[in-house]
């Protein structure tokens, strides 16, 4: 990837025009989402190595442009999934170049409990077999590749504001990764091969959307934080003011407006659920899952002497108040120390890690590839639909333009 490019939208007819074939598809397959990374190069987009100059000078290999694509699913919509995997007429590069075995043309790598959960399924519809990665290992690697080769992909949120990172490289090591899905852990990263994972809470994704479902009724996800926006949660939550008649405690450093017990006011006797707003509710549900992400989170950065938090996983989604939730709890257990820092392609770490592990895997094969991360006279961009407003994205679809090297 090349830092220093130009960024622009990119509207679905010019996208459609400009992808041709599909390769090096990778899934993470989570107990919500699945996630999807495949790159697809354009037509007559091979260029020779020498020409541009990749960075390992190898007159061998030549160097395909296309796009590196994001996509996602509901786990349990097992039919959409499946079939979008069958229309994307899935082989690795290898095959596409005709080198490889006609034995792995249907590997596909993949990562998550649900590689082990559905092999079985994916190799009884569509003939895939799944070549696992672990878990960890791929979040770690596709986090270190996102904050060294992508430009303004990690970025803090503060008091609305979105104020993108320039990564310095040589100083990325140690960090806290927070990866929040499902549940939620937290991995100290040391180098791009050294990391361990030191906490982490069942209190995640998966809490949020459970509770959620029982307490609103609510279906998807992404219903659940629409419905949030609509809400109050001070019609829930026990705030300090609500216990000292609307003073601060100003003594320990709370404000009247600080919440002391996270639905705390439902333990009035006269009301019963059907007395409260499902929206009030849901909002109370994610201020309270947000704030001990963001508490723990910190605790372990103080733990280990870390100054750089990063949080991904698609329980983010890029929600403006859910940031803003996690913030805030940084900022106030650092005492203004530490910030937390989010990353634009928050919920495809595992699944860019195990598109990443094709060439980790195969250094010597005819078929191995690897990203030329710096090559003149062209351009980065990225599409991303992520918004800034208090709402849930209307799609957390986007493409990276990049190249990929390949043997001749």
């Amino acid at each position: 990837m090349e830092r220093g490019g130009i960024e622009e939208k990119l509207g679905e007819k010019e996208l459609r025009q400009s992808v041709d074939e599909v390769s090096n598809l990778a899934l993470d397959i989570g107990g919500s989402l699945i996630k999807i990374v495949y790159f697809s190069s354009n037509s007559g987009s091979s260029v020779d190595d020498q020409v541009h100059g990749s960075s390992n000078g190898n007159s061998n290999h030549s160097v395909l442009s296309g796009r590196l694509h994001f996509e996602k699913f509901e786990t349990r919509k097992i039919d959409d999934w499946i079939g979008y995997l069958s229309s994307k007429q899935l082989r690795q590069y290898g095959a596409q170049c005709n080198q490889a075995p006609a034995s792995d043309k249907n590997i596909i790598k993949a990562t998550g409990g649900g590689a082990f959960k559905f092999a079985d399924l994916l190799k009884e519809k569509l003939g895939i077999i799944l070549d696992k990665e672990d878990e960890m290992d791929c979040l770690v690697t596709g986090a270190n590749f996102l904050l060294k080769a992508v430009h303004n992909e990690a970025f803090t949120y503060v008091d609305g504001q979105k104020e993108y990172v320039q990564i310095d490289q040589k100083d990325l090591y140690p960090y806290l990764l927070v990866n929040i899905g499902s549940g939620v852990s937290m991995i100290k990263v040391d180098s791009d091969s050294k990391f361990e994972r030191v906490s982490g809470t069942s209190v995640g994704g998966g809490t949020f959307l459970g509770l959620g479902k029982l307490l609103t009724k609510c279906k998807s996800f992404d219903d659940l934080l629409e419905l949030s926006h609509q809400g109050n949660n001070r019609a829930i939550d026990m705030l300090v003011g609500d216990i000292y008649g609307g003073m601060d405690y100003s003594k320990i450093g709370l404000t009247s407006t600080a919440i002391a017990s996270s639905f705390g006011k439902a333990i009035s006797k006269e009301k019963e659920l059907e007395d409260y707003r499902p929206e009030d509710m849901a909002r109370s549900l994610l201020r309270m899952i947000s704030n001990n992400i963001g508490q723990i989170a910190y605790l372990n950065a103080l733990r280990f002497g870390l100054k750089r938090i990063f949080f991904g996983g698609f329980f983010i989604r890029g929600h403006a108040y859910t940031m803003d939730t996690i913030s805030v709890a940084v900022n106030f257990w650092s005492k203004g120390e530490a910030k937390a820092m989010f990353l634009r392609h928050e919920g495809f770490l595992g699944a860019l890690g195990a598109f990443m592990s094709y060439e980790k895997n195969n250094p010597a094969d005819d078929a191995s590839h690897q990203f030329v991360k710096q090559f003149p006279n062209s351009s980065y961009c990225i599409e991303d639909r992520i918004q800034s407003s208090d709402s849930t994205n209307a799609s957390d679809n986007s493409c990276i333009e990049c190249r990929l090297q390949v043997a001749k």
